[in-house]
């Protein structure tokens, strides 16, 4: 096999599955500038990939206790919400309004789960 389509193969996997930026390769910086900024974004877009996954995880573990009827489980777990919306909007991840409307949603999920 040819060493470059070797390569590219290797490239395309690396892209799909979110290790490598894609517009790193498709775009070619030139300038000294351009470099720096496509090295930093590339340390931001992976911290915010970190901070959505955490926020992401959290959630979903509170909605699954709610439907398995474990109320009080989701309610204990719902600081860790907080925290990790919080830090995401702080970061600016999210937005600000984004992330208010998200931890209301939730307490009002988990209020309503535990009413019942």
């Amino acid at each position: 096999m040819d060493i470059y389509k070797l390569l590219r193969a290797r490239l395309i996997y690396l892209v799909m599955y979110g290790t490598v930026s894609a517009l790193r390769y498709i775009y070619m910086a030139i300038t000294k500038g351009a470099k720096k900024a496509v090295r930093s974004s590339e340390r931001k877009r992976v911290y915010n990939i970190r901070t959505t996954g955490a926020m992401r995880d959290v959630v979903k573990d509170i909605k699954k206790a709610i439907v398995a009827g474990k109320g009080a489980e989701a309610k204990a777990m719902l600081p860790a919400a907080y925290k990790a919306i919080d830090k995401a909007a702080k970061r600016g991840v999210i937005k600000d309004n984004t992330a208010g409307r998200k931890k209301s949603r939730l307490s009002a999920a988990i209020k309503k789960a535990t009413t019942k």
